[in-house]
């Protein structure tokens, strides 16, 4: 039985490695690179920066992004095999869920060194805004006339 400190650890070894084998511009499928345009200059605009705070908030806010996709990398891949051992499976998939949140958490209290709480609620809103709206434009997008 893993406990969650170590599998907490195990994780955060593998994403290491995972971010040294990586080349640094992170490869992306021209669509995926094409919604991160989008959504970024959709967050600039709602965010209204200032030439200071766009410095040190874009290197930040790309290093959280990564970090997000490692996890959710990870979790695809837990949820993707049928494995024998489902009771290991979903406790894998709960603990991914914790290290999102918990990603979350750090970089919020980075982003609030940078941005003022206003900005960083703003940032979480515009973000939330911004899937909503993405989901529902490919939902529309998929719909098929009957």
């Amino acid at each position: 039985m893993i406990s969650y400190t170590g599998y907490s650890q195990n994780l955060r070894m593998q994403l290491r490695e995972q971010s040294y084998e990586r080349k640094p511009e992170r490869q992306m499928a021209p669509g995926m690179r094409r919604i991160q345009v989008v959504k970024e200059a959709f967050i600039g605009q709602r965010l209204d920066l200032t030439r200071a705070q766009a410095e040190k908030f874009w290197p930040l806010y790309r290093q959280y992004q990564n970090e997000l996709i490692d996890v959710r990398r990870l979790k695809r891949l837990n949820n993707s095999d049928a494995q024998s051992n489902g009771v290991e499976q979903v406790k894998k998939d709960l603990n991914y869920d914790t290290e999102l949140v918990n990603i979350r958490k750090k970089y919020n209290d980075a982003f609030l060194q940078i941005l003022p709480p206003e900005k960083v609620s703003l940032l979480i809103k515009s973000e939330r805004e911004f899937n909503d709206e993405l989901v529902r434009k490919l939902h529309e997008d998929n719909k098929t006339p009957m």
